[in-house]
Parts: C-alpha cells; sequence; structure tokens
C-alpha cells in the first residue's frame, strides 16, 4: 500500500509539471523580443468596384500566397511549432532534444519587409492587365501579435485589342507568322502575363518540329501598346534583333551514331573503326551484344531528316521502354562536314543481362482469396540479341479467405511459367506503330497446380501467343491471338464426388476443358495525374473460345465435338470496368467502381467454363459477402450456413457490381474508408439445382447490398487494408424482407456472429 501511493504521488508530480510545461508554452509570445511583435499573417483585399467578385475570388488568394514572410503554423488558431520551441528550447538530452526538431522560434513582424511585398501585390496585378494599381498597407496590432493587411486598387483591367505576328521574310520570320492561327492571345481577353510566356513556349514547340534547333523561347519578345485604345492594348509578336544566325537557320540530320553499349566513364564521339553501318545508322559495339535491327525499330531519325523535337523525344522513349538500358542519353552536336546539320549520339548503357528475383508477397487473387506467395524468377533481358525479355519463374502460394462465418476450404497453388517478350510485332507482314512505346509480341507457356485439400486437386496447361501495344501513355491494348489452357482434375475427394454427382455446380468445377481462341484487352486510364481532380479508369475485354473451330466441325450441343478426347468450349464473354476517382482537397477521395459481365455459352457448350463463369463477394467486392458466396439471383446455398468444410463456389453468366468508398486521410500513412458495395450474380438458363438464380426483368430486386468501414496504411510500395463490413440487403430472403436495417444489432453476439465480415487484404480494393 505504501508503494502504491508512493508511486501515484509520482505521477501526480509528473502530470504537475506537464501542465505546467504545457500552460508555460501557451504563451506563444513569451519568447518575442520587447517591442517587437509575433507575425500572425497577412491577407490581400481588392478594394476597386471595377473588378468583378469572381475575379476577386482568384486574385485575393493568388496574391496573397506571394506574401513573405509566411507566419508560424496555426491550427484553429493554435500555433503548435511555438509551444514546442517554447517548450525544448533549452533542452539537451532526453525526449525533449527528440521533439525539439519539430518546433520553430516565433516569426517576428520586424521580419517583415512590408514595402517588398507592396511592390510585389502591385507588380503581380500589372501582369494580370491591371496596369494602374496601387498598394498600401496596414498594420493591425492585439497585445503582442500583429498583422498586415495589404489594400490593393486594382483600376480597369485592360483587354487585347489586336494581336500582331511579326512581318519578317525570313524563313524563320514565315515560320513564326505561320502559328497565328493557333494563337493563345485572343482579342477581347485580358491581358496577361503567363499567358504570354505560354505563347512563346507554344511558338518554340512549333518551331523545334520544323528544325529550328538553336532557337528558343527567349528569341521572341512581345511588345505592348496601350496608348491606341482606352483601357486596351495591341501586341505585337517579334523576333528579336539579337537573335544569332543559328537560331533562324533549319538543320537537318547527317549521321547517327549508336553505341549500346556504353559505359559511364566512356567520352568517346564521333565515327569508330569498330562502327558497323547499318542502313542509316552507326552502330559502335564492339562485343556485338545487339543486333542493329533493334536500333531501326526504335528510332525515328533518318540521314536526311529534318530536326524534329517529336521525333526526338519518341526515339527517347522507345529506346527507354525496350526494358534492356539503364541509362539512355543523347547529343546533337554541329557535323564539321555539312552546313546546317547535325550529328546525333545515343550512348545507352545496359542493365545486367542476366538476374534472379526472390519475393516473398501478400497478395489477394482474382477469386478474392487473400494470402500469400514465394515467387522466384530468372531473367534474361536481351535473350536473342535483340532485346528479347525471357523470364523463367516459378511460385508457391497459400490461399484462405479470412472472411465470413464459413471460412470454406483453404487453397494450395504452385506452378511454373515461361515468358518471353520480343520487341516488336512478329506477324509475316511488317506492322508497326507511330508512338513512344514499343509494340510487343508475347510468348506464354505455364503449368498450375491447384489444390483444395477437401475437395480436389486441378491441373492446368495453358499456352498462348499475342500482343501488347500501347497507343499512348493512358491506352494500352493486348490482343491474344491464339490461346490454349487444358485443365484437369486428377483428383478429387469421395465427399466431392458425392456431391457433385446430383449437382452441377459442384461437378463443373472439376470437369475437364479445353479453351482455345482469341482475347481482346483495352484499357484507358488517366489516374496517375494526380493534380486532376476527376480521373478515370476503364477496362473492356472480350473473349471468345472455338468460333472457328465450332463452325468447321458442326459442333452442337446435340453433336459435341472433342479434342484429344476431350470436349472443348465455345463461348462469347464480355466484361466492362468503369472507376472513377474525385479527389476531395489533397488528401481524401472518392473512388467509385461499376462492373458489367455477360457471357454465353453455345454450340460445343451448355454452359460457360467454370475458370470463366462470374464470381461476386469478397475482399475487393461486395466485403459483407464471403468470397464466392453470393448468388446467383436469389439462390442460396445451404451449406454456406453450416459448418461444412466443402461448399460450392457460385457462379453466374452475368454480373452487375457496383461500389463506391469515401477514403480520407486520418494520419501520416493512415487512410479510411466508407463504403457501399451493391450487386450479383445471374444465370442465363434455369438450374433445376439453383431455384431463382435465372435473369429476370426484376434483376434490381434481387442485388446484394453492403457497407462497412476500414483502415489502410499506404506506405506506397505496399498497402494493407482491413475491412469491417455487414450486409444491409440479403437478396435469398422473401421479398418484402430483403432490406435488413432493423436487425442491425452490434451488442448482439449471435448478429456479430451471423453477420459482421473481417476482410484482411494487400492494395486497395479498386
Amino acid at each position: 500500500m505504501k508503494l502504491l501511493k508512493r508511486m501515484t504521488k509520482r505521477y501526480i508530480k509528473y502530470f504537475l509539471i506537464l501542465c505546467v510545461a504545457f500552460l508555460a508554452a501557451c504563451n506563444v509570445t513569451k519568447n518575442v523580443p520587447e517591442g517587437d511583435f509575433l507575425y500572425t499573417g497577412a491577407k490581400v483585399k481588392i478594394e476597386d468596384k471595377d473588378v468583378k467578385k469572381k475575379d476577386k475570388k482568384i486574385l485575393e488568394p493568388d496574391l496573397t500566397s506571394l506574401l513573405r514572410p509566411k507566419p508560424n503554423m496555426s491550427i484553429l488558431g493554435i500555433r503548435p511549432k511555438i509551444w514546442i520551441y517554447n517548450i525544448t528550447r533549452n533542452a539537451k538530452k532526453g525526449p525533449l532534444k527528440w521533439i525539439k526538431k519539430y518546433g520553430e522560434p516565433p516569426v517576428l513582424f520586424s521580419s517583415v519587409k512590408v514595402d517588398y511585398n507592396r511592390d510585389i501585390v502591385s507588380n503581380r496585378l500589372e501582369n494580370k492587365g491591371f496596369f494602374v494599381a496601387n498598394t498600401s498597407a496596414d498594420t493591425t496590432i492585439h497585445g503582442k501579435k500583429a498583422s498586415l493587411t495589404y489594400l490593393a486598387t486594382a483600376g480597369p483591367r485592360y483587354l487585347i485589342n489586336t494581336v500582331n505576328f511579326t512581318t519578317d521574310s525570313s524563313d524563320l520570320g514565315k515560320a513564326v507568322h505561320a502559328t497565328a492561327e493557333e494563337s493563345q492571345l485572343k482579342i477581347g481577353d485580358s491581358y496577361d502575363l503567363d499567358v504570354i510566356k505560354v505563347e512563346r513556349e507554344r511558338i518554340d514547340s512549333r518551331l523545334k518540329e520544323q528544325g529550328f534547333y538553336y532557337f528558343s523561347p527567349e528569341n521572341l519578345i512581345i511588345q505592348v501598346d496601350s496608348t491606341t485604345a482606352d483601357h486596351k492594348v495591341d501586341l505585337y509578336m517579334n523576333i528579336k534583333d539579337a537573335t544569332t544566325e543559328k537560331a533562324k537557320d533549319i538543320y537537318k540530320i547527317n549521321n547517327i551514331f549508336i553505341y549500346p553499349n556504353f559505359k559511364l566513364r566512356d567520352t568517346v564521339q564521333g565515327k569508330s573503326p569498330a562502327a558497323v553501318k547499318y542502313k542509316d545508322f552507326y552502330v559502335i559495339d564492339r562485343t556485338n551484344m545487339f543486333k542493329p535491327a533493334v536500333f531501326e525499330r526504335t528510332m525515328f531519325f533518318y540521314k536526311g531528316d529534318t530536326y524534329n523535337r517529336a521525333d526526338h523525344n519518341l526515339s527517347l522513349s522507345r529506346l527507354t521502354s525496350l526494358g534492356t538500358f539503364k541509362f539512355v542519353k543523347n547529343q546533337f552536336i554541329e557535323s564539321d562536314t555539312t552546313q546546317k546539320a547535325l550529328d546525333a549520339y545515343y550512348y545507352l548503357t545496359p542493365m545486367a543481362k542476366k538476374s534472379i528475383r526472390a519475393e516473398i508477397t501478400g497478395r489477394t487473387n482474382s477469386a478474392n482469396f487473400t494470402g500469400s506467395e514465394f515467387t522466384l524468377s530468372w531473367r534474361n533481358r536481351n535473350a536473342f540479341r535483340g532485346a528479347e525479355l525471357l523470364t523463367l519463374s516459378a511460385y508457391v502460394a497459400t490461399d484462405v479467405q479470412v472472411s465470413g462465418n464459413n471460412s470454406g476450404d483453404g487453397i494450395f497453388r504452385y506452378g511454373t511459367e515461361a515468358n518471353l517478350s520480343i520487341p516488336r510485332f512478329l506477324t509475316p507482314f511488317k506492322l508497326n506503330t507511330s508512338s513512344a512505346y514499343i509494340p510487343r509480341t508475347k510468348i506464354v507457356l505455364g503449368y498450375d497446380r491447384l489444390e483444395r485439400q477437401s475437395s480436389y486437386k486441378l491441373n492446368s496447361f495453358r499456352t498462348s501467343l499475342g500482343y501488347t501495344w500501347k497507343e499512348s501513355l493512358e491506352k494500352e491494348h493486348q490482343l491474344t491471338v491464339l490461346g490454349v489452357t487444358y485443365v484437369h482434375a486428377p483428383t478429387v475427394t469421395d465427399a466431392y464426388k458425392l456431391l457433385a454427382a446430383t449437382n452441377s455446380t459442384y461437378r463443373n468445377a472439376i470437369e475437364d476443358q479445353f479453351i482455345i481462341g482469341p482475347n481482346y484487352n483495352f484499357n484507358y486510364t488517366n489516374t496517375a495525374r494526380a493534380y486532376k481532380k476527376n480521373t478515370f479508369y476503364f477496362n473492356a475485354n472480350l473473349d471468345m473460345s472455338a468460333n472457328l473451330l465450332g463452325l468447321i466441325q458442326g459442333a452442337k450441343e446435340e453433336n459435341e465435338k472433342k479434342l484429344f478426347g476431350t470436349p472443348y468450349s465455345q463461348y462469347v464473354r464480355g466484361e466492362l470496368d468503369f472507376r472513377h476517382y474525385y479527389k476531395l482537397g489533397l488528401n481524401s477521395q472518392w473512388a467509385s467502381r461499376l462492373i458489367m459481365g455477360y457471357g454465353e455459352a453455345y454450340g460445343n457448350s451448355r454452359s460457360l467454363p467454370f475458370v470463366k463463369q462470374f464470381f461476386i463477394g469478397g475482399t475487393n467486392s461486395l466485403r459483407a459477402f464471403r468470397a464466392r458466396s453470393l448468388g446467383p439471383g436469389i439462390y442460396r446455398d445451404p451449406a454456406q450456413d453450416s459448418n461444412d468444410t466443402i461448399s460450392a463456389d457460385q457462379s453466374g453468366d452475368i454480373k452487375l457490381e457496383f461500389n463506391t468508398e469515401f477514403r480520407p486521410k486520418l494520419f501520416s500513412i493512415v487512410r479510411g474508408a466508407l463504403f457501399l458495395d451493391a450487386g450479383n450474380i445471374w444465370l442465363l438458363n434455369n438450374d433445376t439445382n439453383r431455384s431463382g438464380a435465372k435473369f429476370t426483368k426484376d434483376f434490381m430486386k434481387e442485388l446484394a447490398v453492403g457497407t462497412g468501414a476500414g483502415v489502410r496504411i499506404d506506405a506506397s510500395i505496399l498497402i494493407l487494408r482491413l475491412d469491417l463490413a455487414f450486409p444491409l440487403r440479403k437478396p435469398w430472403l422473401p421479398e418484402g424482407e430483403r432490406w435488413v436495417f432493423d436487425e442491425i444489432n452490434f451488442g448482439n453476439k449471435e448478429w456479430r456472429k451471423d453477420n459482421l465480415v473481417l476482410n484482411l487484404a494487400i492494395g486497395y480494393p479498386f
């Protein structure tokens, strides 16, 4: 008891010391020198009836952002960094020294250069077309604190009356004059120096496409005449007299030298005795590492071409996108043999040709199961001297459903894959693209083994030949000309066989399957543009199997055809995935997704192959429902509400899913989430084993709805996600009873057991 009293007194003592320190810190002006003040900031106020209200809303924050210095950070009137400074100012050891770096001394009023800020505001207004602007400053003092208000009288804003481009008759003058039609300077617009700067950059960009290599925006001058009209200006775009002759000349490409095995310490330049001439290029490759034809497909410059910056950038981008070179450098030097010509030099430093990589990662697969994977891969970045990428990999993975009441049967997977990526279209005829990205031919050969201990084991063999090409940074196409997949179940447990004998849902998962056919995928995304308020993601996929083969063989449901003793699947399947991301301030986002899928089997097949059917529910889908447990339609598998280890994965021919999620930043790398998910899957035809599974006009009444909240640890390279969800609408219940708001009871243990779903996953759901 005495020990407890001593400890209590000690903790009270520490608490009182902290309180005193806190109260002392609250006096943020304690370290402000006598006769000076704590500077609490400034603002700009435009007092002018000639300036429109909407223009004031834009101008005032812009002008205020120019003022210096910035005051100490304030949160609801509290300045925590000054508090920390006051507490830790004399700290030399202990925890106070550790937090000392987070403090900052008070910004003093004496450090403010009022005249300088006043001139900055006036100059900015003048640059925006307010040529008679005037600014004064007003000081407000409260105790030991002082602030400033800059009062700006803007006056009338000058508008553009005429825009006149140079009449210089030289090649340069004619080229500048030819850009007038696309000018950013419009008659009737307000005069704006920022727009003038953009206009000079635009003209420079156009001229660089026409061979004016040495030209720069600084060679242009825009003269302003404000005397010809009332509050209007005439603009004259001219070439500066001091512009050099080089800047006025059009340059062509002479020799092109490529060093594909360049070391950063090398200083070679010019034609080397080791150079091999290949068409219009000189390739200096002493070790014969690359075939010269590689560079013909990447270069956009040829001897005799007029210099063009677009072609210059395309060449660099293509060399980089080969994925073979660590560094890509370029240099243009005036030719010593041809007038007004440039020799082009490309210095390419290769990556290590061969490498081995081992990875252990958390993963969430397409079936919405969560687990971990170990992958060992070997890469050869120049397998056949044509910058081909050959990858051999093997993996072992475990997938466990960690959400829902019934965890189902865990999955163990392993497999291997050989992937050859060739940096060109491998076709009987010459085919290329003009984009900045190298098109690729991909050949894949793989084997996968999937084991569900209580159910079955599946072997899957796959091979494909296809093409990938990017139309731009945001648009990508993938075309699999021929893909072949063979699935066989060598082992099926007796318990699963018993269920499969009477239920086609179980039987479909273990049927031998041949899938042969093309696949096309288009992807568009501008989500990398972080500055945009609205960004989008769109993916469209079209998948077909055995259409030509089935037509040739006359395959029909009553006349089933086989390939190597196994029936092949015949179907068409399409899926659309649209996502919208709306930026709410700097740290929050609203994300939404809509998925629509449709598949139809015909000819040789009665239903879609199991691996091609649609599934719903799980960590990346409807999070209030276990993966592959929902639907189809209003059907409910009895095994889902029991403790049976074996339950059927519910699948469908049609899918509709909608998700929306608010993602606020909580602190540091921790983000929150509030979400709502809705959707379901359906069958095209009746299934005697699954009553109510067929798609009908009443499909909207059969949607499942769930909601919940989550936390994400966003460390950029890895995102850990924890979501807690529960259903709001259960489509398998009788009509009129499907909304279950009235059943929500977080205090009830049984309700929590039956309804709360915990999802642990890697990455964002979409």
